[in-house]
C-alpha cells in the first residue's frame, strides 16, 4: 500500500500543476448534491461557489433538497443571493432521484446502500468528478481503503483543482497507517487552498501517526482557526496532546469536543481515560457512565468502566458492569484481571481462578498473568498448582521481583525453606524493598537463623520507619535472642 500511495501521490502533485494553468469551472447542483452526500461541509461549499460561481440557478425546490441533504445556512443565502455566473444557464436541470436517496442514505449512515445508489449514478455520468468522489467517500465510510483511493484518484483526474481529493486521501493514507503520504497529500491540498480546515485537520492526523506531536498540535490549531466549531478536531487534539503528556490541556480539549457535541461518546470515554490516570476516579467512573448511555452497546466502555470500579475498590459494581460485557460481547478478551481481582476481595477464589485462566489463556507468556493466577491457587489452598504456575511467571520473567518473591511464598508454605530463602534475596537483588528484607527474615527465622534474620529486619525497619510490624517483628525477635542467651545461666 505505501509503493501505491507514492505513485498517487506523484500522479496527483502533477495534476496540481495541471490545475494551476486552467481556469476553474462553475459548479453546478449536482455536483454540489453529490459533495454534500460525501460530507463536505456546506460552508466549504459555499465558499466554492462564490469563487467558482454557479452554472445553472437553482430553483426553491432545488434549495430544499439540497438542505435536506445537509446544506447549511451560509451554502443556502449563497444559493439565493449569487448572480449567474457569465455561463450560467437559465436554471439547473432536475436532480437525479436516485442521488437524492444517496445523499438520504449517507445522512442515515447506510453507507452500504449510498454507495449502491452512487453506482448507478456514476455509470449515466462516469465523467462527473464529484459523483466519484462520494462514492469514494462511502467506500471510505466502510473501509473499503483500495477501492476508495481508486475512486479517489479518478475524481483528481476528472477535476485536478478539487483540493478535496488530496484531504480525503490523506485521511486514508493516515488509516493506513502511512504518516509520509498522508502529511504529503495534506499539504498538497493545503498548497491549492490554504484556507482548508479538513485539510490542516488531516495534516495534523499524519503529524500524530508519524510522532510529530509538537507539529501536529499546531496543525490542529490551524484548522480550529478556520472552523472553530469542528468537534472531531478538538477530539483529535486532545488525543495527541493526551499523548504528548499535556493532560490539561487534553482535557480541555475533550471538553470542548463534548461542548459542541453532547453525544461524542468517544470524546467522554477518552477523558475518563485522563481522569483515571490522574486518580479522579469518581470524576472518571461519571464520564465513562456517559459514554455507556451513548454506546451502550460499545465493548470497551464497559471494560473501562469495570476497571476504575476496581481500583476504586467498589467491587460489587465491577462485577455487575464486566459480567454484562460478557454476556454482550463473549469474544471480549479484556478484564478478566479485574473482574478476578473483584472475585479475590470477596473471597471467592473458584470464580477468580476461572478469569484468571481465561487471562492466562488469552496471553500465555504474560507472566503477570501467571504470577496472580499463581497467587490465586494458594489462597485457594492449591499448592502444587500454584508452585507450578509462579515458576512459569519467573522464567517468563526472571527480572520480576514481584515473581521471585510469589515463588518464594510459595515454596515457604510447602516448607522448601532452601529454595525460599533463594528466591527472597533474587527479590531483594531486583528490588531491595522493606517487604522482600521481611519475607527474607521469616524465612530465615524458620531456618532458626536468628542473626541473619534480625539483620533482614533492622533493614526492612530502616527503610520504613513508619510500618509499625517491622519494628515489632525485630523487637520480638531480639527479646527472643536475649532469652535464649540466658537460659544456660539460669540453670
Amino acid at each position: 500500500m505505501k509503493r501505491k500511495g507514492l505513485s498517487v501521490l506523484l500522479f496527483l502533485l502533477g495534476a496540481v500543476f495541471t490545475a494551476q494553468s486552467s481556469e476553474s469551472q462553475p459548479v453546478n447542483v449536482v455536483q454540489l448534491m453529490a459533495w454534500l452526500t460525501a460530507g463536505v461541509p456546506g460552508s466549504r461549499l459555499a465558499r466554492l461557489v462564490q469563487e467558482r460561481g454557479i452554472a445553472n440557478l437553482p430553483n426553491p425546490e432545488q434549495i430544499r433538497q439540497l438542505e435536506s441533504a445537509g446544506a447549511d445556512a451560509s451554502l443556502a443565502h449563497t444559493l439565493n443571493n449569487l448572480k449567474l455566473s457569465a455561463a450560467a444557464g437559465p436554471a439547473s436541470s432536475a436532480v437525479p432521484a436516485v442521488l437524492l436517496r444517496a445523499a438520504a442514505d449517507a445522512r442515515a449512515q447506510r453507507f452500504h446502500q449510498a454507495e449502491l445508489d452512487l453506482r448507478q449514478v456514476v455509470s449515466s455520468d462516469p465523467q462527473n468528478a464529484a459523483l466519484h468522489f462520494a462514492l469514494g467517500a462511502m467506500l471510505r465510510q466502510q473501509e473499503r481503503w483500495d477501492d476508495a483511493i481508486d475512486e479517489i484518484t479518478l475524481s483528481a483526474q476528472l477535476m485536478p483543482d478539487f483540493p478535496e481529493n488530496h484531504s480525503t486521501l490523506a485521511y486514508i493514507f493516515y488509516r493506513l497507517d502511512d504518516p509520509s503520504d498522508a502529511i504529503a497529500e495534506a499539504r498538497t491540498a493545503l498548497s491549492m487552498d490554504p484556507q482548508n480546515a479538513e485539510a490542516y485537520q488531516f495534516l495534523g492526523l499524519g503529524l500524530f501517526s508519524g510522532g510529530q506531536y509538537a507539529a501536529a498540535v499546531h496543525a490542529f490549531d490551524e484548522s480550529l482557526a478556520r472552523e472553530a466549531d469542528n468537534p472531531d478536531t478538538y477530539y483529535d487534539l486532545g488525543i495527541t496532546l493526551h499523548a504528548n503528556g499535556n493532560l490539561a490541556a487534553a482535557i480541555a480539549a475533550y471538553r470542548h469536543a463534548i461542548q459542541l457535541k453532547g453525544e461524542f461518546w468517544e470524546a467522554h470515554s477518552n477523558l475518563a481515560l485522563i481522569l483515571h490516570e490522574q486518580n479522579k476516579l469518581d470524576e472518571a467512573i461519571a464520564e465513562y457512565r456517559e459514554a455507556k448511555r451513548l454506546a451502550p452497546e460499545e465493548a470497551s466502555v464497559r471494560n473501562n468502566l469495570g476497571n476504575t470500579y476496581c481500583d476504586k475498590g467498589d467491587f460489587d459494581a465491577a462485577v455487575v458492569e464486566l459480567s454484562e460485557l460478557y454476556r454482550q460481547h463473549p469474544e471480549w478478551e479484556q478484564g478478566h484481571g479485574c473482574l478476578a481481582r473483584a472475585y479475590m476481595s470477596m473471597k471467592n477464589y473458584g470464580n477468580a481462578i476461572s478469569e484468571l485462566q481465561l487471562a492466562v489463556r488469552q496471553n500465555p507468556t504474560g507472566s503477570a498473568e501467571h504470577r496472580i493466577l499463581g497467587e490465586a491457587l494458594l489462597l485457594d489452598d492449591k499448592l502444587d498448582e500454584g508452585v507450578r504456575e509462579l515458576r512459569l511467571a519467573v522464567t517468563l520473567n526472571p527480572d520480576s521481583d514481584t515473581a521471585h518473591h510469589a515463588l518464594g511464598t510459595a515454596l515457604f508454605q510447602q516448607q522448601q525453606l532452601a529454595a525460599a530463602e533463594r528466591e527472597f534475596r533474587e527479590a531483594i537483588r531486583l528490588n531491595a524493598s522493606p517487604d522482600n528484607h521481611y519475607s527474607l527474615a521469616a524465612c530465615l527465622m524458620t531456618m532458626d537463623r536468628y542473626e541473619e534474620a534480625l539483620a533482614e529486619l533492622e533493614t526492612a525497619a530502616r527503610l520504613d520507619p513508619e510500618r509499625t510490624l517491622y519494628r515489632a517483628r525485630r523487637d520480638g525477635l531480639r527479646k527472643l535472642m536475649q532469652m535464649q542467651t540466658k537460659e544456660p545461666n539460669s540453670r
